[in-house]
């Protein structure tokens, strides 16, 4: 585990506890070292056991503290994960904002990061299609500043008085609980109608970015608009982004339906896992700015959080980095009891007159007291690390004794005065508001679908398919006619051909007229595959090395030292989860013992399979008609399959498909992700990675298509719609 310290961890220590000490034994919660913890007191002897005593307070006290257990859980965002890390900044911003941690390059900010989904409980899957949320709190040394954000841009509504219409919409239906953690029914995609300033989002949460492949390969946005002012005054209105350096990446629908039942924990232990290993996720921090001057400059209200600010009119400008390189040490005491505040900010920070951003101003502030209680700032992972003194007194679970004798303000003993701004106290930006008092909204937000086009007409083409799929697969689950056909006419008003294909498959009426031209405009940043990595990696991917007796060992230890060298993570599979013998070798021989055996594990856990030859092997793997499931189910969600020796035919019989080819010599062959070679020799496998598209070598031919996440190409010349998975 990396031991690496900051002051946040530091400063945890003092609260921190080590079940593991030789020297600890068990005490009551009132310090009295207890001699039994099994029995409660009662009235007994060696032939009969009578009755329990009410008096025994050890064991009340146990039992009251289990009943007790449980806080409230988050009403959205309660399945989450998380870790801690540090910011650095490379690039002072002290243009445009005077907080530190914006303006000190030499500063190293601790941070805890919080990952959740939104619609379900703490109880359900990782993988399944809903918005992620992408919290971060800083410790600055000015107090933490919480961007408490998702990996989406947009949001469903534009004024936070909305929130609770559009969460109970969300949520299970009232009447019988149902569906868990899923948008796929009625009362959802009735809000969505109901509500045309959500279409843009509900292209979003359609899109590949609502089931992401990891929490390591998403974006993080802060969604809202916030403001940042400068030593001189000037105010300017922000955008805050984090951009993984591994690229943004995500599942195909059927994975990540799998997913859900194989695994349900998979984002929470992939987070964990590359963490233990030290291959830390690392995020680029950027700013969009707008001078307050240009507020009115553009066809979008910039304060409207159903709208993006498109790149090519306001760059990403990026100013530091973000890594994560700790596991939590107790998941409930940091994970679950960290507590976010879209209100917490620190001088240099500010906030806009976004409505949405306003309430959850008040909304954050608020949930927290239900959750955790009046102090819940004071719980170890929420304490700043900048010194907190203030005239706030008692409520429950008071932690902070404060010595003297007043607490009120002003005093006659100028005690705990207010600071200056030149002391580093928060100053308000002095704002001219001028308006009516009403509730109403301005002309700018009553335009909602240029954007939803915009970012339509930016997806790949693979990405359109999957969300002409995903919105098929949602209305399919409306039963009621009249959701799911205002619906398809809906989407008439954003692509007449994405309205005909989802009428066609969920059984509305297939509209002929368009309601609203298409604009066709596109703007980058939108579509996922303009975020690849600078230079292909493997690094993290998850392999899986399928043998069984009689496996080739210089393939196999020739593709696992490849890997190894390129940071990925190699799991071996065989037929049982016992020694697997090598060709050559005897029952006296070491073999290898296998991560798991092919029922225990799944082809949807891994990001890439590999099947080296042995003639014995793949004669056993042959007649196993759950390797032959691995292979085509690998290849039916795009995945990269490399082959050699005999088990190039081994590949081919499992998904042989005219028009995807083979190699039947030395020559190595890449088709469609498919990378083989027939002959190979231990000079084939080299631990030096040159990843480049038509490599010649195996070795770099096969990690060039892990790379590339999946190959997309299969997809759309039909060849992963051919075979059975």
């Amino acid at each position: 585990m990396n031991s690496e310290r900051t002051t946040k961890v530091a400063d945890l220590q003092k609260d921190m506890k080590d079940v593991h000490n030789k020297e600890a034994c068990i005490t009551s919660d009132f310090g009295v070292k207890q001699t039994n913890t099994d029995d409660w007191l009662k009235v007994a002897n060696d032939d009969k056991t009578g009755p329990m005593l009410l008096e025994d307070p050890f064991a009340r006290e146990k039992i009251h503290r289990f009943d007790h257990e449980r806080i409230p859980e988050r009403v959205v965002h309660a399945r989450g994960s998380a870790a801690f890390g540090k910011f650095t900044l490379h690039e002072s911003a002290a243009d445009v904002t005077n907080a530190g941690v914006l303006t000190d390059t030499s500063r190293e900010t601790p941070v805890f990061l919080r990952f959740s989904t939104v619609l379900g409980s703490r109880g359900s899957a990782d993988t399944v299609r809903d918005v992620r949320g992408f919290a971060v709190k800083f410790y600055t040394q000015e107090g933490n500043w919480d961007i408490v954000g998702n990996n989406i841009p947009v949001f469903f509504i534009q004024d936070a008085m909305k929130f609770p219409d559009v969460i109970h919409a969300g949520k299970p239906e009232p009447h019988n609980e149902v569906p868990q953690a899923q948008s796929a029914h009625n009362n959802f995609w009735d809000f969505q109608f109901m509500h045309p300033e959500a279409t843009h989002m509900y292209f979003w949460a359609m899109s590949d970015r609502a089931i992401p492949r990891s929490y390591r390969m998403m974006q993080g946005f802060g969604v809202n608009t916030y403001t940042l002012t400068n030593e001189k005054g000037e105010r300017h209105f922000v955008k805050f982004i984090f951009t993984p350096d591994l690229g943004v990446h995500s599942f195909v629908w059927d994975e990540a339906l799998k997913i859900a039942g194989q695994d349900p924990d998979f984002h929470r232990k992939d987070l964990w896992e590359a963490i233990e290993n030290g291959t830390f996720p690392t995020w680029k921090f950027g700013i969009q700015v707008i001078p307050e001057s240009k507020e009115n400059d553009f066809e979008f209200d910039i304060l409207d959080a159903t709208k993006v600010w498109p790149e090519d009119l306001i760059p990403i400008r990026y100013i530091g980095k973000l890594e994560l390189n700790r596991n939590p040490d107790e998941f409930f005491t940091q994970t679950e009891q960290v507590a976010f505040c879209t209100s917490h900010v620190i001088p240099g920070v500010g906030f806009s007159d976004d409505p949405l951003l306003q309430g959850r101003n008040f909304s954050y502030f608020d949930t927290q007291l239900s959750r955790l209680g009046i102090n819940w700032q004071e719980l170890p992972i929420n304490k700043p690390v900048c010194p907190v003194l203030n005239h706030n007194r008692d409520g429950a679970m008071r932690h902070t004794i404060t010595k003297g004798t007043v607490n009120y303000w002003p005093n006659r003993f100028q005690a705990v005065p207010p600071a200056t701004p030149q002391e580093g106290g928060y100053a308000d930006y002095p704002e001219k508001i001028v308006g009516m008092k009403a509730r109403m909204r301005s002309k700018k937000f009553r335009e909602h679908f240029n954007q939803a086009q915009l970012f339509y007409n930016s997806l790949s083409p693979p990405e359109k398919t999957h969300l002409t799929a995903a919105l098929g697969f949602e209305l399919d689950h409306c039963n009621d006619p009249i959701v799911y056909t205002r619906l398809c006419d809906r989407l008439t008003e954003i692509d007449l051909s994405l309205a005909q294909s989802v009428a066609e498959m969920v059984g509305g009426e297939v509209p002929q007229q368009a309601k609203r031209q298409n604009h066709g405009k596109k703007a980058k940043g939108l579509s996922q595959t303009d975020f690849t990595p600078a230079n292909p990696t493997i690094a993290t991917r998850r392999v899986a090395v399928i043998i069984a007796d009689g496996y080739d060992p210089v393939a196999y230890n020739g593709i696992k030292a490849a890997l190894k060298a390129g940071g990925a993570f190699l799991f071996t599979i065989g037929p049982r989860r016992n020694k697997i013998l090598a060709k050559g070798e005897s029952k006296s021989g070491q073999g290898v013992v296998p991560d798991h055996h092919l029922e225990g594990m799944r082809s949807t856990l891994f990001d890439s399979v590999f099947v080296p030859g042995g003639e014995q092997s793949i004669k056993t793997l042959c007649k196993n008609g759950r390797a032959v499931h691995w292979v085509r189910e690998a290849f039916g969600h795009l995945k990269a399959i490399g082959a050699t020796g005999e088990a190039v035919a081994f590949v081919k019989d499992a998904c042989a498909l005219p028009g995807i080819t083979f190699s039947e010599n030395s020559d190595v062959v890449s088709s469609y992700g498919v990378v083989t070679a027939s002959q190979v020799e231990p000079r084939s496998f080299k631990e030096a990675i040159q990843m480049a598209k038509g490599a010649e070598d195996f070795v770099n031919s096969y990690c060039f298509e892990i790379s590339q996440h999946k190959n997309f190409d299969r997809e759309m010349e039909g060849f992963s719609s051919m075979v059975a998975y």
